[in-house]
């Protein structure tokens, strides 16, 4: 079976040979091809080309078209990304620096006629033709109620989400839906077959669950109305969602859970069943200072929680950079071996 089959089977809950095994490492593609950071995400060629590199010597199912979340930023007016060679790239410009700048905040009518739409479009076009009938495709996707942080910052964000004024707040929220519309529409156009719907808004980490249900809920219907819910995964940042996914499951249709390695992966198993897909996440933070049997054994216990019964995938958050490439090896082969069904 392609990796791709494996995937479709663990979510319907067919016979496969093994669980799929995802691994994210998003932000490794530089160093992968000796490059500054900032010229490697210049052109989407570099970024698939790093990918696949990556694919080849690592084994796992899945592959990454992300290239930084700022990105989403860029394409709504983002004049600056902060690129760093041991880092993460960061927005440095915020496009909402006031509250009357949200009445003047227009989307793009077509986002894929942007400039820094192209990169993206080009990387997709060269996974599609390179792995696209055989691998995974993963997409990242901002909700609409998270998108506002990377356009005028969190504590400006939280603020308004939370005080108000409320008609203003709604009024961002519309303009960030109708984004997200678009480019969730843009990306399984290229390909994109998993994608990774961000919303830490929806853990009760972050707001509470009256303010999931009354506030955040209904914007994420709204952001997933036009094309369902196939393909897409509830993610939470790493925050636990645990209390929400009957809700998710309930108002979403969302089959796919993202789950945080803060949270009881037995429980959320038990709660998914066989309605979706458990994703059972190791703490990759914690692999940057673990030895590589520690990675193999933390490894072993998350896939021994959830491997039975099927509908379950192993994988990881966003590697960072600092965790060593032998712990990144020994992730992959202990759940290649520890993840077999037959």
């Amino acid at each position: 079976m392609t990796p791709l089959e494996i995937l479709n089977a663990a979510t319907s809950g067919a016979p496969a040979p093994r669980i799929p095994i995802f691994c994210n490492l998003p932000d490794h593609g530089a160093r992968e091809l000796g490059m500054p950071a900032k010229e490697y995400f210049s052109m989407g060629e570099y970024v698939a080309d790093a990918q696949l590199r990556m694919l080849r010597r690592y084994g796992y199912d899945n592959i990454w078209s992300l290239h930084y979340v700022g990105k989403e930023a860029e394409l709504l007016g983002c004049r600056e990304i902060l690129f760093a060679d041991d880092g993460v790239p960061n927005v440095a410009d915020f496009v909402i620096k006031n509250l009357d700048d949200i009445a003047k905040f227009d989307i793009p009518a077509d986002i894929t006629q942007h400039p820094a739409w192209q990169p993206i479009a080009d990387c997709m076009r060269i996974l599609r033709t390179e792995v696209g009938a055989t691998h995974p495709i993963c997409a990242y996707i901002t909700a609409s109620t998270t998108l506002p942080a990377i356009l005028m910052g969190m504590d400006k964000w939280m603020e308004l989400f939370l005080l108000g004024p409320f008609d203003i707040r709604d009024e961002l929220l519309r303009k960030c839906s109708d984004f997200f519309q678009q480019e969730i529409a843009a990306l399984r156009a290229l390909g994109a077959n998993v994608l990774i719907y961000s919303s830490p808004f929806g853990s009760p980490y972050f707001v509470s669950r009256k303010q999931i249900e009354h506030i955040v809920m209904p914007w994420m219907q709204r952001d997933l109305l036009p094309g369902g819910s196939e393909g897409v995964v509830y993610y939470c940042g790493m925050a636990p969602f645990n209390d929400v996914i009957d809700l998710v499951f309930d108002e979403l249709h969302i089959k796919s859970h993202h789950i945080s390695p803060l949270a009881d992966i037995a429980e959320a198993k038990r709660l998914i069943n066989t309605r979706g897909l458990t994703c059972g996440v190791i703490d990759d933070i914690k692999m940057i200072h673990w030895s590589a049997e520690q990675t193999r054994a933390e490894v072993k216990r998350i896939i021994e929680i959830g491997k039975t019964g099927g509908h379950f995938l192993f994988g990881n958050g966003v590697m960072p950079l600092a965790v060593p490439e032998a712990n990144i090896l020994a992730m992959v082969d202990a759940a290649f071996e520890y993840g077999r069904l037959e």
